[in-house]
């Protein structure tokens, strides 16, 4: 990586989870960064709001977060997800990250997984319409009962490949995959096929906190190689913004703009 990469830099708002969306956008702007939204603040603000300030300060949004959850892919998660696609058209989202969802109360984790391609077959040709790539996460196998069923690049590759691209891709997250033996094979891959929709930065720390989900770990402080990521991915030619989304507490507790500059300066050191 160059000192280039710096320009690349988005802030997914969930890093600063409590900031306020219309601060973060603003921060964002002066950086002359890009941003990853979420469904809750964007709802909170107000679709056409937050759109219009995208418009007017030339903020480029990476990536919306999230759908999915249609392991038991009931027609109301289809709508919401459709509703959900149409939020990232509005905003200009290229990317809609999709948490694919757990096992249903009394089910299996094949008939989730199953669940998972049926919902994409009825979703991909909406969002390729709209524009919008699905970008299937997967999330490390610790969240496989109660948040979601794909667990590695490959999995998430194998629902993608009977659909377009443009239509369903991947999110490679540091975080959820840098156990994966296979993950280097899997980046490959998804460059091969065209299917990196999402890049997401954060760090592994241990011991791990006793809220799992909010340990993730400020870029520089764990155990992944984080640049080693970066340069494989850049190596299949991905050239776009790489988010850092950080779900942490302690990060949660302090002020918005302290984090924003400490999560830049930190990209910039791992990765210049």
């Amino acid at each position: 990586m160059s000192g280039e990469a710096l320009h690349r830099f988005s802030f997914n708002h969930a890093t600063a989870k409590f900031w306020d969306q219309r601060e973060a956008i603003e921060a964002c702007a002066r950086a002359d960064c890009g941003i990853g939204l979420w469904r809750g603040p964007v709802a909170e603000q107000g679709l056409a709001a937050t759109a219009g300030q995208l418009r007017d300060s030339g903020v480029e949004v990476t990536s919306l977060c999230r759908g999915g959850f249609f392991t038991d892919p009931t027609p109301a998660a289809i709508d919401d997800n459709r509703r959900a696609i149409d939020e990232a058209a509005e905003l200009g989202a290229p990317a809609l990250v999709l948490v694919s969802g757990p096992i249903p109360e009394g089910g299996t984790i094949d008939a989730a997984r199953a669940g998972v391609g049926e919902a994409l077959a009825a979703l991909a040709p909406y969002a390729a319409e709209r524009g919008v790539t699905l970008a299937i996460e997967p999330l490390h196998p610790m969240f496989a009962s109660d948040r979601c069923v794909v667990a590695t690049l490959k999995e998430a590759l194998d629902l993608a490949a009977p659909h377009p691209a443009a239509a369903v891709g991947v999110v490679v997250d540091t975080y959820h995959i840098w156990w994966d033996p296979e993950v280097w094979d899997g980046i490959a891959r998804a460059g091969a096929e065209g299917r990196i929709a999402s890049f997401q930065l954060a760090d592994w720390v241990t011991p791990l906190p006793a809220g799992v989900l909010t340990g993730r770990g400020q870029l520089g402080d764990g155990c992944i190689e984080l640049r080693r990521y970066a340069e494989a991915v850049d190596a299949t030619g991905f050239g776009g913004p790489i988010e850092v989304e950080l779900f942490n507490d302690a990060l949660w507790e302090r002020p918005g703009p302290e984090v924003f500059a400490e999560t830049r300066r930190a990209f910039e050191r791992v990765l210049t």
